[in-house]
């Protein structure tokens, strides 16, 4: 490690982007505070990729490792609430600040009953069963158990779902994906992975509505068939729906794990543009 050089480094957020800037500084002689807004340090190491994947001692060695470099780790500090960009500048003294604030503003399908009890955002599910242990008799945090799960998306994510359904008790855990596999943005592994433990794959399928029954609770989806045309702005080819191809899927829970956008909170809290300030000279 390099002398300490007099300069502070507030970075936002303490998943990968995080965790690998606050030790890269420290390194070089940086002072740093990573602010997190959950109660656990590690971001979607911690509470979105479960434990079957990557177990959680080896994130809570990386985060100890960190402490050890000298990074001072402050859990339970929403920046954008509990304090903002610019107070962290102006009034906490930092010289610079790194956001890394995460993907944590799911996208979802616009389909008819989306809110109905029993749908679920992957972004949930998997912080309540990841970092929540919603699995656990008494949680907090409980999380429908089902018979039949349906995972909407073919991206890795989607096969996390897909499988943690699985573990959570579900007798078929179904994913719907409106592309063939040769299109899906999942790793080959992830895919052979979740095909090895029985998940079920209906691929060239798209929701059009969530079913659900008197009580709002979710009975089943309804899909249309799809076809492959030119390709889309991804170089992927575009998904055109089959006239008069709709079919039901009966299920419980609905994950819908078709991407996420970039967490709002911080620029809306930002009062002067980041864009604005001066580049720190060093």
């Amino acid at each position: 490690m390099k002398p300490p050089n007099g300069k502070r480094v507030a970075v936002v957020g303490s998943g990968p982007a995080g965790l690998t800037v606050a030790g890269d500084l420290a390194k070089e002689g940086f002072q740093v505070t990573i602010f997190e807004a959950l109660h656990q340090p590690g971001g979607v190491l911690v509470y979105g990729i479960p434990e079957f994947r990557l177990p959680k001692d080896i994130v809570a060695a990386e985060i100890d490792y960190l402490r050890r470099l000298g990074v001072v780790v402050e859990t339970n500090f929403v920046v954008g609430k509990t304090a903002d960009v610019d107070e962290l500048l102006d009034l906490e003294g930092f010289d610079a600040v790194f956001v890394g604030s995460g993907a944590g503003l799911p996208s979802f399908l616009g389909v008819p009953n989306e809110n109905a009890v029993g749908v679920y955002s992957a972004n949930e599910y998997l912080t309540r069963a990841n970092l929540m242990k919603a699995y656990r008799p008494g949680s907090d945090t409980p999380i429908i158990r089902a018979a039949v799960a349906v995972t909407v998306g073919g991206g890795n994510v989607a096969m996390d779902s897909a499988r943690t359904a699985l573990r959570l008790g579900a007798g078929r855990s179904i994913i719907v994906y409106r592309r063939s596999e040769a299109e899906m943005p999942a790793r080959a592994a992830e895919i052979h992975h979740a095909r090895d433990e029985g998940i079920e794959f209906h691929l060239l399928c798209n929701p059009v509505e969530i079913l659900v029954d008197e009580k709002g609770r979710v009975r089943g989806i309804r899909c249309i068939r799809m076809a492959l045309g030119e390709p889309d702005s991804s170089g992927r080819r575009r998904p055109v729906p089959t006239p008069g191809s709709e079919f039901d899927l009966e299920c419980e829970i609905v994950i819908v794990a078709i991407g996420n956008q970039p967490n709002p909170l911080v620029p809306r809290s930002t009062r002067t543009s980041t864009s604005r300030r001066a580049a720190p000279s060093w």
